[in-house]
């Protein structure tokens, strides 16, 4: 699952939503570091719509422009669950990792200090 359908996902998992309302989500869930362009958010809708996860909840029309609602279904919930599920396990493998890469000795990557004899071991 690609980062952009994860958030929109996500963006769309507590209540049904309109682009600009995705778009906003999606940003705000990111800390600000996925802005989704329109063009990319409506290819990932159409993509996650064949697939199965969200479908159109309603339309409205406001300020004379209409409005598409969409929502999870029941496999986007799982899909998303999934996919949280795994990033979740990755991040601890990731900590667990780190922490033991620490208190490891070979995770010194310090190189040795140059000797201060010659290559030989002799004097320069």
């Amino acid at each position: 699952m690609t980062q952009a359908a994860f958030f929109v996902l996500t963006a769309l998992a507590d209540q049904p939503r309109h682009g600009y309302g995705i778009l906003q989500e999606v940003e705000q869930l990111s800390n600000g570091s996925l802005q989704l362009r329109v063009g990319t958010l409506y290819g990932v809708l159409d993509r996650l719509s064949t697939d199965g996860l969200i479908i159109l909840d309603r339309e409205e029309v406001q300020q004379g422009r209409l409005r598409r609602y969409y929502r999870l279904t029941d496999e986007g919930v799982r899909a998303l669950n999934t996919e949280a599920e795994l990033m979740a396990a990755g991040a601890n493998a990731a900590m667990e990792r780190i922490a033991a890469g620490r208190h490891h000795p070979a995770a010194d990557t310090t190189p040795p200090p140059f000797p201060e004899h010659g290559l030989a071991g002799g004097t320069a």
